[in-house]
């Protein structure tokens, strides 16, 4: 499981041989302010030009150019709203870490404390990453069709409902439950990565997923979807992320339901 580390954690490891902060906002972002030592993986690099998550042995090849390799613990942190770092530390699950760290704050609140930033880019030397796989954690459309496990459908209420101006086949999966990916994410003015405990726990009891209920969570091309992963994996939720999510779907010619559950 993803351990959600404090600023004040990150902060007295900050050069350390055996971390490596990762950064997946935008190269943009990256140069503009970033947590001294941070390298930069802008998350759309982990697609292709489809829109589908790379290959296992190509993603392995983008992290290990990144630096991450064998006895380096990956520490992840994002801006808000958080969906990449959320993307990013799946990704990482899913090929097989067990090690991933994430801090509980998000970028805008680290630099508002006065911490330490850096501008120029971190220069890392590349590092091998072996891949061994956890299917366990990744939902395709043959598990949504099984059933089985609550399907969390965590985009906006427009594209649940099926508004025409989002989707070519608007939509939303048939039996999916409908929670806002806003409501998984932490108070901006805080600065916290995740939404309270409680209001979640009652958000999610609303609509029928109780403690320990397994999940399958979705939106349109998973990096929502991915915040809810994190989200119901700190509630200790079984959850899968289906990173095909209501694209991939819809494009398959998937049966669909319009207007609210």
């Amino acid at each position: 499981m993803v351990r959600l580390v404090a600023a004040d954690w990150v902060a007295e490891r900050l050069g350390r041989p055996d971390l490596l902060l990762l950064d997946p906002r935008l190269a943009m972002r990256y140069l503009q302010g970033h947590l001294p030592g941070a390298v930069s993986v802008p998350l759309p690099k982990a697609f292709g030009p489809d829109g589908a998550l790379l290959p296992p042995p190509a993603l392995a090849a983008w992290l290990g150019d990144a630096g991450l390799g064998e006895g380096v613990t990956p520490v992840v942190y994002d801006g808000y709203d958080g969906q990449r770092g959320a993307m990013l530390v799946w990704l990482l699950e899913y090929l097989g870490r067990a090690d991933v760290c994430l801090l509980d704050v998000h970028y805008n609140a680290w630099r508002a404390a006065g911490r330490p930033v850096q501008y120029r880019a971190a220069a890392v030397p590349p590092a091998g990453f072996a891949v061994r796989l956890n299917p366990a954690i990744r939902a395709d459309a043959d598990a949504v069709q099984r059933g089985g496990d609550a399907l969390l459908d965590v985009r906006s209420r427009g594209e649940y409902d099926g508004d025409p101006e989002v989707d070519r086949r608007p939509g939303h999966i048939p039996g999916a439950r409908h929670l806002d990916w806003r409501a998984l994410a932490g108070p901006s003015k805080e600065g916290s990565y995740l939404a309270p405990r409680e209001p979640l726990e009652a958000a999610l009891a609303a609509r029928g997923i109780g403690p320990g209920r397994a999940v399958i969570a979705y939106c349109r091309a998973g990096p929502r979807a991915a915040l809810a992963y994190l989200a119901l994996q700190q509630l200790g939720h079984p959850v899968r992320l289906f990173d095909g999510s209501y694209a991939a779907w819809a494009a398959a010619g998937q049966p669909v339901e319009r207007g609210p559950a």
